[in-house]
């Protein structure tokens, strides 16, 4: 079985523009989240897909300098962007990260891929199907055969989301959930705003160089509700926002 990780990663974000850029620990955002795609043992190929505007080159730069795979695309259909990283580098599944979680668990990314591939009859294996970690932890495998399914049909705010029409239709697709304990799911170690950011650099600091254990993240937050309140006030923005 032949699985990709295709990171999703743009510089003009609404709430923050170029946060997958911003320097982190002495590294981009970006960076991060390559990196631990780069050191999950159950991956083959690691590709970054941007959009083709011009605002995006730095980011086909970047990934280029941290050597993964670049493709580019629409900006707003993210879906489709996918599907051409799928169609450049064709693999059975492709593991789903965001480039605005930068503090993914490697282990994570291996159990959702190992759990697929012990029981490959499942369209999607993620950790969202019922949320227990962080938000900001997320990691979704979809198989070839349903991305392109799912493109054949999404519309609207469905191929910004890329897999949310899976969830949406849960008798048409084949899902499975990983859930861990213990629950952490109020906590968020995402970036989407200026007060992320802040957590972000502050958990980097308490952190060794490099991606870290989901438990070690949880027990820090945990310790100090200090860092947890910087952003505690933070509101994900609907699904239907785009």
């Amino acid at each position: 079985m032949r699985i990709n990780v295709v990171i999703q990663a743009r510089t003009g974000s609404t709430r923050l523009p170029g946060k997958v850029l911003e320097d982190l620990g002495g590294h981009p955002v970006l960076e991060w989240v390559v990196r631990a795609a780069q050191a999950a043992s159950q991956i083959d190929r690691v590709i970054v897909a941007t959009s083709t505007l011009p605002g995006d080159d730095v980011v086909a730069d970047l990934a280029d300098s941290l050597g993964v795979r670049v493709v580019r695309g629409s900006e707003d259909d993210v879906l489709s962007r996918y599907v051409a990283a799928l169609d450049a580098h064709p693999a059975d599944a492709i593991v789903r990260l965001t480039a605005d979680c930068p503090l993914l668990d490697p282990t994570l990314i291996d159990a959702v891929a190992g759990a697929w591939v012990a029981a490959p009859i499942h369209d999607c294996v993620s950790t969202v199907v019922v949320r227990c970690l962080p938000r900001g932890l997320d990691v979704e495998l979809i198989t070839a055969e349903a991305l392109r399914a799912v493109n054949r049909i999404a519309v609207g705010y469905d191929r910004v989301h890329v897999t949310s029409l899976l969830y949406a239709q849960p008798t048409s697709y084949r899902l499975l959930g990983l859930c861990v304990t213990p629950l952490a799911n109020d906590l968020r170690v995402t970036l989407d705003t200026r007060e992320d950011l802040l957590l972000l650099r502050a958990l980097v600091a308490e952190l060794p160089d490099a991606p870290p254990a989901w438990r070690d993240l949880v027990a820090i937050l945990r310790a100090r509700p200090d860092l947890v309140s910087i952003n505690s006030g933070v509101e994900q923005k609907p699904i239907a926002a785009g």
